[in-house]
């Protein structure tokens, strides 16, 4: 049975208070790691009691796993759209990078917690009551299959020109967009900004330029 969702505040529907504790858990990851953010903190910042919070969500490994799911929904719809864009592949990695930045805009926490979350991947993973419970998303396997489909795509296009690996390209891609993600999350703005501009003059210059 259901229990009754006590303390939420007042004028506030029970997806708003899910959604505000989901944001609250993420920016705390993105400033201290997961294994410093509390459970007390995360309900500060949500603007709720602890015990309010534990009628959504029974623990800490939960509530990651709700928030890791969460930044998928909004994600990940968006960048399959500008991967499965027009274009070659040069202007839709482009374009999948222009959306990273519009996302690290729109969710200042975005990128920190990503960040975070792959730095503590292990112990998330070897915590008692998260193993086989984050699913393929705590290891970002959605995301780089969204890029192998890319890339598959351009090869078969023969896009690559030839004598081009395709796994790395994968490869340099991914290790590219992550290594964005670590700069969103230490840079300010306007750095974060000239960061994303050098890698796409890189992508169009460099990586592929044999094709």
């Amino acid at each position: 049975m259901t229990r009754p969702q006590l303390g939420r505040p007042v004028g506030a529907s029970g997806e708003e208070t899910r959604m505000r504790i989901i944001f609250a858990a993420m920016k705390c990851v993105a400033e201290v790691g997961y294994a410093r953010a509390t459970i007390r903190e995360i309900a500060r910042t949500a603007k709720v009691t602890s015990a309010s919070l534990y009628n959504y969500f029974p623990n800490k490994a939960e509530l990651i796993k709700a928030t890791i799911a969460a930044r998928a929904e909004f994600a990940m719809p968006l960048l399959r759209k500008a991967a499965e864009g027009p274009g070659d592949i040069v202007g839709r990695i482009e374009a999948v990078l222009d959306e990273c930045g519009r996302l690290v805009r729109r969710y200042p926490d975005l990128a920190a917690f990503e960040w975070a979350i792959r730095a503590d991947q292990g112990m998330i993973l070897d915590a008692p009551d998260t193993v086989g419970r984050l699913g393929p998303e705590s290891g970002f396997t959605t995301f780089r299959q969204l890029i192998e489909g890319l890339v598959d795509d351009a090869n078969r296009a023969g896009e690559l020109g030839t004598g081009t690996d395709p796994q790395g390209v994968v490869e340099v891609i991914y290790a590219l967009i992550f290594g964005l993600t670590e700069l969103a999350a230490t840079l300010p703005p306007e750095e974060y900004t000239a960061a994303l501009d050098a890698a796409k003059v890189m992508v169009r210059g460099a990586l592929f330029e044999a094709a």
